[in-house]
């Protein structure tokens, strides 16, 4: 009997350790399990982004973001630099006033024109030709300016825009007092005194 315990009481440490060592090779099969699906799931995670990389549908869709962006961008500062011509003046007005001048000077040479009429095609037309000109990129520096600001932008974009818009409006208003002689009336040849008449010798 005590021969019998002993051979039983020994056999329970060699069960306790076949027990353990397949525990822990059950442990080391799921770790190694998990790892794999960690595996898997970051190779699968490479793939999907390697695909919408390559996606042509995505790279078209940054490209025209980008164009649109860029069309914005130059839109904004034509609007701004239209918008300054038209407060500042350009070389096209100075030109056709300058056209505008020689025309009224031949008018004047031939004879067939009176004082009045000699200073509008001499003086009023250069001048109101210049004003017509200015007025025309004003109104050119609004209507890019509206385009612009018709969508959301970004901000310096934006900015940019309704510079060029305020100056388009500045621009307007100077050159419709140019045309209506708003800042100077045409300028008028005195009338004689009535009675003058030649002086005796």
């Amino acid at each position: 009997m005590p021969a019998q315990g002993a051979k039983e009481t020994a056999a329970i440490p060699e069960t306790t350790e076949a027990e353990a060592a397949g525990k822990a090779g059950a442990k080391v099969d799921e770790h190694d399990d998990d790892n794999a699906a960690l595996a898997a799931q970051d190779e699968a995670t490479g793939l999907e982004a390697d695909d919408g990389a390559d996606d042509p549908d995505h790279d078209t869709g940054v490209t025209a973001r980008a164009s649109a962006q860029i069309a914005a961008g130059a839109g904004a500062v034509v609007a701004a630099g239209l918008g300054l011509a038209s407060v500042t003046g350009t070389w096209l007005g100075t030109t056709l006033a300058e056209r505008a001048n020689l025309m009224g000077q031949i008018k004047v040479q031939s004879g067939k024109a009176q004082a009045a009429d000699q200073i509008s095609a001499v003086y009023g037309a250069s001048w109101h030709t210049n004003a017509l000109v200015n007025g025309f990129f004003a109104v050119l520096a609004l209507a890019v300016a509206a385009v612009v600001l018709t969508r959301p932008r970004a901000t310096w974009v934006r900015a940019v825009a309704w510079g060029g818009l305020a100056l388009g409006v500045v621009g307007i208003l100077i050159s419709a007092g140019m045309y209506l002689d708003l800042f100077g009336s045409m300028p008028t040849v005195p009338k004689a005194p009535a009675g003058a008449g030649p002086s005796a010798p």
